[in-house]
Parts: structure tokens; C-alpha cells; sequence
């Protein structure tokens, strides 16, 4: 038996280390071609080799046909679309276009608001103030509770009523 399981788990680690190999290689040439056909894509902080394919791939063999980013945008799945309930008119995102453009648009976004210095800057600021290992709803049951709301304490009842109903 153990025999058997320090085989199976060499077996696994050997195929592992061959996964990780091809992994490594298609990356390299992933990077290759990005940086034949589009370097300019590889500069702007959070965006990989297997982002900016996913977007080459997005745009197709004919890029002249996205001529402004609402088409692109358009393309991608985040381009607002206008509806209406009847009385009143609002916008939503689309939900079509390209679920990997999508999400590697998502990704981009994500990592450069990440490594940004105003959002690092905003999480320090939010963070600062912050016990170590206090909640946030901890600390709001420390404060005071609030004043009652009913109808009764915003709207007493005239002088001619009360006495009418407490008994």
C-alpha cells in the first residue's frame, strides 16, 4: 500500500512538472506573438500575454471595424444599454458581447486599481483607524443605539385625542 501511493504520487509530481513545462512554453510564445503584432498592449500595468490575446482574439482579423470604443466596448459586453419601466428611463449593462473579452477587461481593471497609488492610499486611510481584530460590526454595536422611529414618537397624537386611546 505504501508502495502503490509513493508511486502514484511521483507519477503525479512527474506529470505536474511536465503541465508546468507547457505551460511555461505556451506562455513564452503567447508573449511572442503579442509582442510581434500588438507590443503596445503588453506596457499598460495588469495586462498579460493571455489578456491581451484574449482581446486580440476579441477584435478578429479586421480591428479597422472598431473604430471608436463604444464599438469595442459594444463588442466586449460593457457598453451601457438604455431601458425604460414606463416611467422612467435608466441604463444597465449590456449582457451580450464576448464573456472572455469580458472578463479579461474585469482582470485588467482589477490589477490596475490594485497597484494604483490612490487606491493604495484609500485602503491605508480606511484601514488606519481599524482595530485588529474588530469587526466592523462590532464597533457598530459599541455606539449608542439609535432613537426610536415609530409613528407614534414622530407624530404624537393632537392634545384633543390623547386619553382616548390609552387606557
Amino acid at each position: 500500500m505504501t508502495q502503490a501511493t509513493h508511486m502514484t504520487l511521483r507519477m503525479l509530481a512527474e506529470r505536474i512538472e511536465q503541465l508546468t513545462a507547457q505551460i511555461d512554453e505556451l506562455n513564452q510564445r503567447l508573449t511572442r506573438l503579442v509582442e510581434r503584432h500588438a507590443p503596445q498592449l503588453l506596457t499598460p500595468v495588469g495586462i498579460g500575454p493571455d489578456s491581451a490575446v484574449t482581446l486580440l482574439i476579441t477584435m478578429g482579423d479586421n480591428p479597422e471595424r472598431l473604430n471608436t470604443e463604444a464599438s469595442f466596448a459594444a463588442l466586449c459586453g460593457i457598453s451601457p444599454i438604455e431601458y425604460s419601466s414606463g416611467r422612467r428611463s435608466t441604463r444597465r449593462l449590456n449582457h451580450g458581447g464576448d464573456r472572455q473579452a469580458n472578463a479579461a477587461l474585469h482582470r485588467i481593471v482589477f490589477t490596475r486599481l490594485r497597484h494604483d497609488p490612490r487606491t493604495q492610499a484609500y485602503y491605508e486611510r480606511r484601514t488606519q483607524g481599524a482595530r485588529p481584530g474588530v469587526r466592523s460590526s462590532d464597533a457598530s454595536s459599541a455606539m449608542p443605539p439609535a432613537r426610536s422611529s415609530t409613528w407614534s414618537d414622530r407624530f404624537p397624537a393632537s392634545p384633543r385625542y390623547r386619553g382616548v386611546c390609552e387606557t
